[in-house]
């Protein structure tokens, strides 16, 4: 059986994990002693460490699986709130030093939150990886490396209605974790390299909208097509990739025909 490396097997990296373990043989890293019996009663192969914010790549301990892995999938986020904005280059500095000399495939979890706030519909030319202090880092060791710039995270308790949501008519760019699954899954089987990819669903409704839908009432105000949205055409030609959720109003339903 294939093994692939999850680094930081949070929410997200929970998802994936799940969704690949009857391909893969998961190994993956946790920075919580509390969540490592958790992880290994899945069948994991669990490392308990952390990458601060501060230089310890001379002392950090390599991952010794690390050269078996067929890929590597990193969410751990190498910004602060503000975006790429805020670089956290020793955290990135200190994961490197953990991967050692990886040649295998790897994943970075990105974030939407690299473009700017414009009202304008985004594509990954808008901002090229090098551009991009937090994705930069990794791609000039790993430039094998595939970057995804994941919309606003979806599925499962997160939902906008279970939360205090201001700006009503504002469009949203969000992802259901089914979908950046599905998205992991196939380019894993592709052998993708090098590539950059938006993956967000490709509806974009309001806040209001997706609120009302997740609560079934009705929507009675006007659709705006004005606003920020990021594309997800390049994903979707490259791959062939069918969203099974492509529609943030619907995140709620468990089953969505793709």
């Amino acid at each position: 059986m294939k093994k692939i490396g999850i680094i930081g097997c949070g929410w997200l990296g929970g998802h994936i994990a799940e969704r690949l373990s009857g391909q893969y043989e998961i190994f993956a890293t946790t920075t919580s002693e509390s969540k490592i019996k958790d992880l290994s009663d899945k069948g994991y192969h669990v490392t308990q460490v952390d990458f601060p914010d501060h230089d310890i790549s001379e002392t950090i301990m390599k991952w010794d699986i690390a050269q078996q892995l067929d890929a590597v999938i990193i969410t751990v986020p190498f910004s602060g709130i503000r975006g790429a904005e805020i670089p956290l280059h020793d955290r990135a500095h200190n994961l490197i030093s953990f991967l050692g000399d990886y040649k295998g495939q790897v994943y970075l979890m990105s974030s939407t939150g690299v473009y700017p706030n414009d009202e304008k519909e985004f594509t990954e030319d808008d901002k090229s990886a090098d551009n991009v202090p937090s994705e930069s880092v990794i791609k000039n060791t790993f430039p094998q490396v595939n970057i995804l710039r994941l919309a606003g995270l979806m599925g499962d308790q997160r939902l906008l209605k279970n939360y205090n949501i201001s700006n009503l008519e504002l469009l949203v760019n969000h992802i259901h974790y089914a979908d950046i699954c599905s998205v992991v899954e196939k380019m894993l089987d592709n052998q993708s390299q090098s590539k950059v990819y938006n993956v967000v669903a490709p509806v974009h409704p309001n806040k209001e909208e997706i609120i009302n839908a997740q609560k079934d009432l009705p929507y009675s105000g006007e659709r705006t097509a004005e606003g920020r949205t990021i594309s997800p055409a390049r994903l979707i030609a490259d791959l062939n990739f069918e969203f099974q959720y492509p529609d943030p109003r619907y995140f709620h339903l468990t089953h969505i025909s793709e």
